[in-house]
């Protein structure tokens, strides 16, 4: 505790005191360019890996970056969450964003990670329909390319679960919401998009996202 407690002196003196007229600014509301969804990993730092500021993403995390589907009486923070970007702040742009060595992913593709956590092992049956996608197309692959590619096949199942919510199907219909898929590579720093064009996750690049799944179903290929 002692170095965040440290932390939150630097960031008063070093961070706060310098841009005080910005953090004012905030306090009277926000404005984000973008919900990002990603895992609870204590290594996967979203306002790092895109240098944003803050007021710039209205961020969920939870284990395996998950979206649970719409559904009666499905509710959870996560949902609320999602309506309330939509609608409440209106986001255009949603990033669902997962990474290399989940632990969360690990535990879908072997269930004996979580025998002793059963709440775990459910809320990761959200993933299930990627761990079938591995097992029925990639078998034939190595353990470590099966991850890589649950990892990937995870992030589009969760898309995909995102175009049930009735908030972001809207927006969709309306083309005022773009859907983004990445894969942030932690051994290297990279971000990996989806691009619904050719099936594949490419290396991000500036001038704009190649992960755009704005509408339509997402194609089975995948890198």
């Amino acid at each position: 505790m002692e170095k965040l407690i440290q932390g939150i002196h630097r960031f008063q003196s070093d961070v706060f005191a310098p841009r005080r007229d910005f953090f004012r600014k905030l306090a009277d509301g926000q404005r984000p360019q973008a919900l990002f969804v990603t895992c609870s990993d204590s290594r996967v730092v979203p306002d790092l890996i895109c240098q944003a500021d803050p007021g710039d993403l209205f961020v969920v995390r939870n284990a395996g970056n998950i979206v649970p589907p719409h559904g009666p009486g499905n509710l959870s923070g996560e949902v609320a969450a999602i309506e309330y970007a939509v609608r409440g702040l209106g986001v255009r742009d949603v990033v669902v964003c997962g990474h290399t060595r989940c632990g969360a992913m690990q535990a879908v593709a072997d269930p004996l990670v979580t025998a002793a956590m059963p709440r775990v092992r459910r809320w990761l049956e959200h993933a299930q329909a990627a761990a079938e996608i591995v097992c029925t197309c990639y078998h034939h692959l190595p353990p470590e390319g099966r991850a890589k590619v649950l990892v990937q096949e995870n992030v589009l199942v969760q898309l995909e679960h995102l175009r049930t919510h009735p908030a972001v199907a809207a927006a969709l219909a309306a083309e005022q919401l773009t859907l983004h898929g990445w894969v942030y590579k932690m051994e290297t720093g990279e971000v990996f998009a989806y691009d619904p064009a050719t099936g594949q996750f490419a290396p991000l690049v500036g001038g704009g996202s190649a992960a755009a799944a704005q509408q339509g179903t997402v194609p089975d290929s995948r890198a």
